[in-house]
C-alpha cells in the first residue's frame, strides 16, 4: 500500500520528536503502548465492560427519574461539553440522552455560522437553543469556541476573543440567575490517546465521518490548544458557573462519573444515592485536576 508521506507531521511529545502519519494503517508502538497512561491518567486499564454496563443503566434510569422531575417543577437543565477533538464528547452526551424522553431533551451541535449568524451578536445563535420549562439542552461544543478553537485556528480576531473572555462570565451568570441548572464540562485526553483516536477514526469504515480536516490541521497545534484551554479555565471558572474536568482517556469511567456528576448535584424525587454512587475523584474534579 502507498502512503501518502505529505500527510506526516512532526510533533513534539514529551520533548521528543515524533513523526506521525495518519495514512499509515499501522499505528506506531509509541502511541498504543502510551495512548491510556498519557496525560497523566490514573488507571492502567480501562473499566470493565461488564462493571460499566452495569453501572451506566442504573445511571441512566436515575436520570429517567430527574427529566421527570424537571418536567413536573417546570426547572430547566443545560450543560456544555467541551474538549479537545476526540475527547469522547459526543458518545458521553449520547449515553446520558439516550433514554430520556427527546421533546423535552435536546442535543445541540451547530454547524460553522452561516453568513446571517456570523454577523449576529456572538451568544445569539447560543441562545435560541436555551432549554424551556421542564427541557434539558446538551451543548455538544458551545459559546466556548471562541475561547479555544477559534483563536488558535485563526478564527477570530485577538479583539473577539478577548470580548467573549470579558464577557462570557456575565452571560454566564444571568443563566444562573435564571434558574437554569448550569454545568460546564471539560473532557480532557493525553496526546497519544488522540492520535490514537484519530487513527482509529481514519481506518475504520464506520468512523471515517468522524475525522474532519480541521482534525488533521489541529495536529501541530497541541500546545496551542493546552495554551488556550488554560486560560479559558483560569478566567471563566466561577463561583457560580465552575468548570468540571474529567479526564476522558477511558470512555466508560468519563461517561460515569459525567452522569454521577449532574445527578448528585440535582434534587429529585426518587432519587437513589446508593445507585448513583460515588464520584471518582481521580477521574472528574476542577481545573487544578491538569495543574
Amino acid at each position: 500500500m502507498d502512503i501518502d508521506q505529505s500527510r506526516a507531521v512532526e510533533l513534539e511529545i514529551k520533548g521528543k520528536k515524533r513523526i506521525f502519519n495518519i495514512d499509515d494503517p499501522n499505528l506506531p508502538d509509541w502511541v498504543e503502548e502510551r495512548a491510556l497512561s498519557s496525560g497523566g491518567f490514573p488507571y492502567e486499564d480501562k473499566l470493565n465492560r461488564d462493571k460499566y454496563n452495569a453501572q451506566l443503566e442504573a445511571l441512566q434510569i436515575e436520570m429517567v427519574k430527574l427529566q421527570y422531575s424537571l418536567q413536573s417543577t417546570g426547572k430547566r437543565l443545560m450543560a456544555l461539553f467541551e474538549g479537545r477533538d476526540a475527547a469522547g464528547k459526543g458518545g458521553t452526551i449520547f449515553n446520558l440522552h439516550a433514554y430520556l424522553n427527546p421533546r423535552s431533551a435536546h442535543i445541540v451541535a451547530l454547524a460553522k455560522p452561516t453568513e446571517r449568524e456570523a454577523g449576529q451578536w456572538y451568544f445569539q445563535r447560543y441562545v435560541t437553543h436555551f432549554p424551556s420549562a421542564g427541557e434539558i439542552t446538551l451543548f455538544d461544543r458551545s459559546w466556548y469556541n471562541r475561547a479555544v478553537v477559534e483563536p488558535v485556528m485563526g478564527f477570530c480576531t485577538i479583539e473577539q476573543y478577548r470580548d467573549f473572555m470579558k464577557t462570557v462570565p456575565h452571560i454566564e451568570q444571568m443563566i444562573v440567575d435564571d434558574g437554569i441548572h448550569f454545568f460546564k464540562f471539560w473532557l480532557d485526553i493525553g496526546h497519544e490517546m488522540q492520535l490514537k483516536r484519530f487513527h482509529d477514526r481514519r481506518h475504520d469504515p464506520l468512523k471515517t465521518w468522524k475525522l474532519s480536516p480541521m482534525d488533521i490541521a489541529g495536529l501541530p497545534k497541541w500546545d496551542d490548544y493546552t495554551a488556550k484551554r488554560d486560560a479559558m479555565l483560569e478566567r471563566t471558572h466561577k463561583d457560580n458557573a465552575p468548570w468540571t474536568v474529567v479526564l476522558s482517556n477511558d470512555k466508560r469511567r468519563a461517561r460515569i462519573n459525567v452522569l454521577r456528576h449532574i445527578l448528585r448535584s440535582i434534587d429529585y424525587v426518587g432519587r437513589d444515592m446508593e445507585a448513583i454512587g460515588e464520584i471518582d475523584g481521580k477521574i472528574l474534579g476542577g481545573p487544578k485536576m491538569l495543574r
